[in-house]
């Protein structure tokens, strides 16, 4: 027997959100895992609020908001909002009762630029790792960095004192970050991440990863230049060295860019051991010699060296990061290290479906 075609609107419905997301969803896993860390963040929360006056926007949802950009590659908060309008499992996982009204999209940016800047990042990213910590390795670790793109065009790159006769129009000129930035976002520098390549602006994004299971364990946003990625590894390596409960040795892996003289004595220094791919080419020769390369574990960090390529993958593909949306160095360190939480969220279900 052939079904009725019925149009009529229901006028109630006796199903709620949480029946209608499979038990056996992604998102339930990670949103068990944020709620805790909510939940811990709740003293923090407090303190950004007087005690009266008209409830805001709970930053909670809008964390979890931010986390579902970041997961479904929503490419604008306008689109965010929308999809929140009718897709019900956005709205079960930001928290929205079907008949509560959603934000408007400027609501919401400036309620998430108020809030949650990079210090809400960076705990919401602490309180991440410390939930990953049984599968974190504390002796064995990876760095890299990757260039961002600004969201700000070539032309936009003028003199500072304003002294281009044609702003925009640059060809055959001699550009440089000392004579030039960028009018759209001053913070972005013109970078090239290697010979060859286009000379862009952006950002550097710097990853420390564990070697266990490809996690980040600490994730910083700079300006782009030549030193960069060496000093902020050094940063990163430094706040783990002194964070360790038991003083013992550790090892970086990383590629032929770290291979030189002051990064290599400066890790030996902190008692990690600078497992670095040789750079042969370089004057002077590499910074690594027999002592290094003669053992098996120099062999085993190299090998897991590449895993740090797939979480800028993922980042850039599935979290945005190949070209922010934000402007200012502030911004876009908020973006990135809320990426790279998510990146931990993402992978924590499977490491521990994986256990069982």
């Amino acid at each position: 027997m052939r079904g009725d075609d019925q149009q009529q609107t229901g006028m109630f419905s006796y199903v709620c959100l949480e029946d209608r997301v499979p038990a056996d969803h992604p998102l339930r896993a990670i949103r068990k895992t944020v709620d805790e860390i909510l939940r811990a963040m709740a003293k923090d929360f407090d303190g950004m609020y007087a005690r009266t006056g008209r409830p805001s926007v709970p930053p909670e949802r809008l964390l979890r908001a931010a986390l579902l950009q970041i997961f479904y590659s929503v490419r604008s908060e306008r689109m965010l909002m929308e999809q929140l309008q009718y897709n019900l499992l956005f709205r079960w996982f930001v928290g929205l009762e079907l008949d509560e009204p959603v934000w408007n999209h400027a609501v919401f940016s400036k309620n998430r630029e108020r809030l949650l800047n990079q210090d809400v990042a960076r705990m919401f990213f602490a309180r991440v790792v410390e939930q990953a910590r049984p599968y974190l390795s504390d002796e064995h670790f990876s760095v890299d960095g990757t260039l961002i793109e600004a969201w700000a065009s070539q032309k936009s790159f003028q003199r500072k004192d304003g002294g281009d006769n044609e702003p925009g129009q640059f060809r055959g000129q001699k550009r440089s970050n000392e004579t030039h930035e960028s009018k759209t976002d001053p913070d972005s520098r013109l970078y090239r991440k290697g010979n060859g390549q286009e000379a862009k602006l952006g950002y550097l994004g710097h990853v420390l990863m564990e070697n266990r299971n490809g996690l980040v364990v600490d994730a910083l946003l700079t300006h782009a230049d030549g030193t960069a990625e060496r000093d902020a590894a050094l940063l990163m390596l430094y706040n783990k060295w002194r964070a360790r409960l038991r003083r013992g040795l550790m090892s970086v892996g990383g590629d032929k860019g770290y291979d030189t003289r002051d990064f290599v004595e400066t890790t030996r220094e902190m008692n990690i051991r600078p497992h670095v791919a040789q750079n042969t080419q370089r004057s002077g020769g590499s910074a690594i010699d027999g002592r290094t390369t003669r053992h098996a574990s120099y062999r085993i960090s190299l090998e897991k060296r590449p895993l740090i390529e797939k979480i800028f993958g993922w980042m850039k593909q599935t979290g945005g990061m190949k070209k922010t949306r934000l402007r200012g160095l502030l911004k876009v360190s908020w973006q990135f290290l809320m990426t790279a939480a998510a990146y931990n969220l993402w992978r924590l279900p499977k490491l521990q479906k994986a256990e069982v």
